[in-house]
């Protein structure tokens, strides 16, 4: 729960091997009085409350909001490459010789060579993903040895994010193929 914010019952039973949704009801139910949940789109979401905080010494306070599919689909792409060990979230991205930056949703390391930047496509405007696109095209030019990876919605958008892309090294995948 610290590393991902926001977990639905699904997840968490993929994440820890819980095998059938009874048990991973009752092990969720065991740690009840640690977390907090929501209802979103018919599924129950969960997160740290106070005590589950300072239990596993968690410092980010997270509250139900309306932006919860932002983190339900990282956490997806988590679980579908492998969970990696190194993943952090929000991390911050100074490019070289500028006063630019980017704010990736989410980036790894394979054997301290080469960087993966995740980027999550939800409701957010093409407008918003070019901007950010062209702020990896620069860094591009003096790291080429990165990829960037996106989740998003549709067809349509996952077409447009990989027209945008071009030149860059990326994989884009739909949320609904990786759940």
């Amino acid at each position: 729960m610290k590393k991902c914010d926001y977990l639905t019952r699904e997840q968490i039973q993929k994440m820890h091997d819980l095998g059938q949704v009874r048990n991973a009801q009752k092990v969720l139910f065991g740690m009840d009085e640690y977390m907090s949940s929501f209802i979103n789109e018919k599924k129950k979401v969960y997160y740290l409350n106070k005590k589950g905080r300072e239990r596993v010494g968690a410092t980010k306070i997270r509250k139900k909001t309306p932006t919860v599919d932002h983190f339900l689909m990282r956490n997806d792409l988590y679980i579908f490459l492998g969970k990696p060990f190194s993943w952090k979230n929000e991390i911050k991205i100074k490019i070289p010789q500028t006063k630019i930056s980017i704010v990736v949703d989410a980036m790894f390391k394979i054997d301290n060579t080469h960087d993966y930047f995740i980027e999550v496509d939800h409701k957010q405007s093409m407008k918003q993903n070019e901007s950010k696109i062209n702020r990896y095209k620069q860094l591009f030019e003096y790291n080429p040895n990165f990829m960037l990876i996106w989740v998003t919605t549709t067809h349509f958008r996952k077409v447009k994010i990989q027209s945008l892309c071009e030149g860059l090294n990326i994989q884009v995948y739909l949320w609904g193929d990786i759940k």
